[in-house]
């Protein structure tokens, strides 16, 4: 089942997609008035009953997309987490080594933007840069999860643009204020719920710059694998539903490039996942 969350008269409502339409799930559900909700009551996992004789809300090429998970407690952030693309890092100068666990930072949920909705380059950069990942979304709350456990706690996978304003993020050796800026993290268009991708699964992931394709890879070529994060991150903190981990970049950001290319006003980026959909941002100047 696919899950959204979506602008409906003016309210924030989630539902499913089902063929072209999406079903409203949330009208029947006041107790469970978002999508971070309906998850952590278990629900979800009755959707596919759920949808029927709701109604119709229109046609998914007509809604307004919010962040599938609008506003998460946590966004967990992987670096560096491909082979490939921290070959490229090093072969641009930057001689890290690898790390014994996985590396991340945090987002905050105003750092989301939406399926069909602009990423916005702010005026301070010139360095806007795409990072097309793989994102998990939390179903259940856990702390120090074991790793033979870690799949119990996943509801879903998403796409992901983990977009990096490049010269903030290079400030200082901590990248998170590059990270952060206001409608930069494209998350959608919905999670895909795990019953429909079995645990482990390599997952083709492309991300396209105005129709060229600048990365291509698939998540067998991560160096933490999804329970390893799952694990490493509930050891610092409990993981709750609606949780979203952000997985990583495959080799083919802009920046390594030679001239660097970047993102710019009236650009269109897409994120593809094979078995999720395609995640479809355009670029815009910000103010």
């Amino acid at each position: 089942m696919k899950l959204l969350s979506y602008l409906h008269e003016g309210r924030e409502s989630y539902g499913a997609a089902v063929g072209d339409s999406v079903i409203n799930l949330s009208r029947a559900r006041p107790r469970e008035p978002a999508l971070a909700d309906y998850i952590a009551s278990g629900s979800y996992l009755q959707a596919v009953e759920h949808v029927k004789g709701q109604p119709v809300d229109g046609k998914l090429a007509d809604i307004h997309y919010l962040p599938v998970i609008p506003r998460p407690e946590k966004i967990v952030c992987a670096v560096r987490n491909y082979m490939d693309h921290h070959q490229e890092v090093v072969a641009a100068g930057m001689h890290r080594e690898l790390s014994e666990k996985p590396p991340i930072f945090l987002r905050v949920w105003r750092s989301q933007t939406a399926h069909n909705q602009p990423i916005v380059n702010p005026s301070v950069s010139d360095s806007m840069d795409w990072e097309g990942e793989l994102a998990v979304i939390i179903g259940k709350p856990g702390r120090n999860i074991p790793l033979d456990k870690a799949y119990d706690h996943v509801a879903g996978y998403s796409c992901y643009n983990d977009a990096s304003v490049r010269e903030w993020q290079f400030h200082a050796k901590q990248i998170a204020s590059g990270k952060n800026f206001e409608a930069t993290g494209g998350f959608g268009p919905w999670m895909v719920t795990a019953d429909e991708i079995a645990p482990g699964r390599q997952l083709k992931l492309e991300t396209r710059l105005n129709g060229v394709v600048e990365q291509s890879s698939h998540t067998g070529n991560m160096i933490f694998d999804i329970p390893t994060l799952i694990n490493y991150a509930s050891t610092i903190f409990t993981l709750v539903p609606g949780d979203v981990i952000a997985t990583g970049t495959p080799a083919g950001v802009g920046w390594s490039r030679k001239p660097p290319k970047v993102m710019r006003d009236g650009d269109v980026v897409e994120v593809e996942i094979e078995g999720i959909g395609t995640l479809r941002n355009p670029v815009v100047a910000g103010d």
